[in-house]
Formats: structure tokens, sequence, C-alpha cells
């Protein structure tokens, strides 16, 4: 093969290679597959969830609209329906997490042994999982061994979590109140499950 001829193939491949790769990275529906913004800086929706109970206190939780947008979307439009107000914290496991949002079973004064079974009448989402590691502070989408089951319901680790890394879908983080967090109370039931009264989300609102 002449010099010329390769040398034009070459060029050639590489614009190929090129074109492809801004193909996929700019196309819609890519993703990016971690924040790389500081908190409160990602330009995402901002929660402010208030909990009364062994915990008193607001926490501020910065979503991740890019990161997992159908996620972020559900939670906000729930926060804006007011669907989340005086849901409890079911299943709190120390060391690990803190897991809450069940809008239909997991109300304050309801049958406790249902929380944590319900959702939405929003229908599920498809997973959106990332490279984001899941951290203290990190908040997460509840699901069943379904990994597009997730729909209302959320956790916030209390530490590192890195056997969930790509498995669970992170929809956010706390930037605020994380010492309000540490102290929800915590479940001594099977799984996590909290006995007697649990923490509650009074209000959960979208700061805009």
């Amino acid at each position: 093969m002449r010099r010329s001829t390769l040398v034009a193939w070459i060029i050639f491949l590489a614009g190929v290679g090129l074109v492809a790769w801004y193909y996929f990275a700019t196309v819609p529906g890519s993703q990016p597959q971690v924040v790389n913004d500081a908190p409160g800086q990602s330009g995402g929706t901002q929660i402010e969830i208030t909990i009364a109970g062994e915990a008193n206190g607001e926490v501020v939780i910065e979503l991740f609209d890019d990161l997992a947008p159908q996620h972020a979307e559900r939670i906000a439009t729930l926060a804006r329906e007011g669907a989340y107000d005086g849901v409890v914290f079911h299943r709190v496991i120390d060391g690990f997490m803190a897991q809450t949002g069940d809008v239909s079973n997991g109300r304050e004064g309801g049958d406790m042994s249902r929380a944590g079974t319900g959702g939405s009448d929003y229908p599920d989402l498809p997973a959106e999982f990332s490279e984001e590691p899941f951290v203290q502070g990190v908040v997460g989408m509840a699901r069943s061994s379904n990994p597009n089951s997730a729909n209302s319901q959320f956790f916030i680790m209390f530490d590192e979590g890195s056997f969930l890394n790509g498995e669970y879908t992170v929809v956010g983080r706390v930037i605020d109140g994380m010492d309000v967090v540490m102290d929800i109370k915590r479940g001594e039931g099977p799984n996590g499950a909290v006995i007697g009264q649990p923490d509650v989300m009074t209000k959960v609102e979208v700061l805009d």
C-alpha cells in the first residue's frame, strides 16, 4: 500500500472514531456517570425535608437531575404534591441507611407492618444506574429485585455502601442537615424495621 493511501486511511478512520465518540457522548438521552460539582452546585432541584421524632430538624437534599432525571423528577413531583408529608422512616439500619417514601402504606399512624410494600400511583421507573458511589449522605432509590421497580421510596446513607454501586439508582445527596439524618430512630426489628413510633417526614417541599 502506498504511503499516501495509508495516511489517508488513518485520517479517515480517526475521523470516523471522532464522529462516533461525539454522537454517543451528545445524543439525547446520554447521561453523565458521576457528579463532579461541589455539593449544592450541580444545579439540580433541591428539596427540604422536615423530620420529627428522635431526629428533629431540616434536611436539604440536592437531586441529580442530570444523572437520574426520571427518578429526580419523580421525587420532586411527589414533594410538590405533598405526597411525602406524614410519611415515616420505616426501615433504618445503623451504619447503613434510613429508608422512607412509601406514600401509600408508610404514613404516620398507619399499619406499620405494611410500610415499605407500596409506592405512588405513578408507574415504576426504569433503572438509571451510574458510577456515582454510595457514600455517606447519598440518596438512593429503593426497589425490589427487579431493577426497574423504583417508584417513590428512597433511602439516605449513614455510611459508605460500595456493594450498592451500580446496582441501585443514585438520585441525590444531602447538602445540609446530615446531623439530623444521623439522629433518625434506628430500627430494631427484622431487616431494620422500626419498632414503635418511627420518625416522620412532617413536610417535604421543593425549594424554588
